[in-house]
């Protein structure tokens, strides 16, 4: 079974408001950050980390009993809402109201963010009784925080990337910043020449989206089906899998973008170096043993219109060119979606877990870490 030292169970009975100001709040900040933005991206976890301070900013608790009330409740919407996934409809700056989704994605490094921060909270309302006081000190040192989180991508590329060596071939999944910051860093920064090779990353699409990033910087890439990890693993001569986390388990497993663990094992077949780059924000204190003890999350796809949670299987071999500019008009591919009877139970998981036997090492802000070294980690964290 899969223990947790916390108050934001997974097992925790919620209703999720839409209109809760922490997920409004979440959605706002990291709409801001996407890719169709100038700003840069924020992480899940400092996203949530932010919205905690804008909570106390505007809480009008007299009390730090009330204002820690204020912030689980808080904490507790915006995990009740990474596990749903959305839409929730919100209004931007200018006035427009769209809808966001926050699919594909583990509720495991939100938790983790919200659980140091709750922690600290904690220790501060200890350490300072006089409220207004301990208050001022949680909002100056916790926006130090947030921004000094920000910044953990950038100090795991510049330490990782002395791993890339010149002229490797590196096999990746999925889409991870910290992945992609340590190989442009390796690329554009400290010239170096390698490979990249990327699984396709369905159902979003995340690894075509990172190969298209590293083909923009000059990094030679092949996009490949996930389906052919363990083919295009024993073909190539791989030098080493590199991937990123949602969350780093207090055993040194990860929790990851699903088919990782199955690229673990294909990895540790072949006698390739499997590493994990994670910010230490995500380390989290949970320990599962396997797959089954990870909660449910975007699983079960009882959608038959098609519509948000559901997924569409086509025909891509049958797909032309000319059917993808006849999509833009909205009645391209239809006719190559695979037409399946309700009595089909379609799954989805967007993430697994990978055992701590199969990974090398984990490239965080701390440092380079064995597997076995996470929970020494932890403890300091959580002091």
């Amino acid at each position: 079974m899969m223990a947790s030292a916390s108050s934001l169970s997974d097992d925790q009975p919620t209703i999720m408001n839409p209109q809760h100001p922490a997920i409004t709040d979440l959605c706002e900040h990291l709409l801001s950050s996407s890719p169709n933005t100038n700003k840069r991206h924020i992480p899940l976890p400092v996203a949530a980390i932010r919205v905690l301070l804008s909570t106390i900013r505007r809480s009008r608790a007299e009390t730090m009993m009330g204002l820690q009330a204020e912030l689980r409740e808080a904490s507790q919407q915006m995990v009740d809402f990474a596990k749903r996934g959305g839409p929730v409809e919100i209004t931007t700056d200018s006035g427009k109201t769209t809808k966001y989704v926050l699919a594909n994605r583990s509720h495991t490094a939100l938790t983790s963010g919200t659980h140091l921060f709750l922690k600290y909270v904690t220790r501060a309302s200890l350490e300072t009784p006089d409220f207004t006081l301990c208050k001022s000190q949680v909002l100056e040192r916790g926006t130090r925080s947030a921004e000094f989180s920000l910044a953990a991508r950038d100090r795991i590329a510049s330490t990782a990337s002395n791993f890339i060596r010149e002229g490797s071939t590196i096999l990746t999944h999925g889409r991870s910043s910290v992945v992609e910051a340590l190989l442009l860093r390796a690329a554009t920064v400290e010239k170096k020449r390698f490979k990249v090779i990327v699984l396709e990353g369905r159902p979003d699409a995340g690894g075509a989206k990172s190969a298209r990033t590293y083909d923009a910087a000059g990094i030679p890439t092949v996009l490949i089906l996930d389906s052919a990890m363990g083919y295009i693993a024993e073909r190539t001569r791989i030098d080493m899998v590199l991937v990123g986390a949602e969350g780093v388990a207090e055993n040194g497993g990860v929790v990851n973008k699903v088919g990782t663990f199955a690229l673990g094992i294909v990895a540790k077949e072949l006698g390739v170096p499997f590493y994990v780059a994670a910010e230490s924000y995500k380390f989290t204190r949970m320990f599962p043993l396997n797959n089954a003890d990870l909660a449910e999350i975007g699983r079960k796809e009882d959608d038959d219109s098609g519509g948000f949670g559901g997924i569409k299987f086509l025909n891509t071999l049958a797909w032309s060119g000319d059917d993808a500019e006849n999509n833009e008009e909205g009645n391209g591919l239809e006719r190559y979606v695979v037409d399946l009877p309700k009595s089909i139970v379609v799954e989805n998981p967007p993430c697994d877990f990978t055992p701590a036997k199969y990974i090398t090492l984990l490239f965080t802000d701390l440092g380079v870490l064995t597997p076995s070294a996470v929970s020494d980690e932890l403890i300091r964290l959580y002091q």
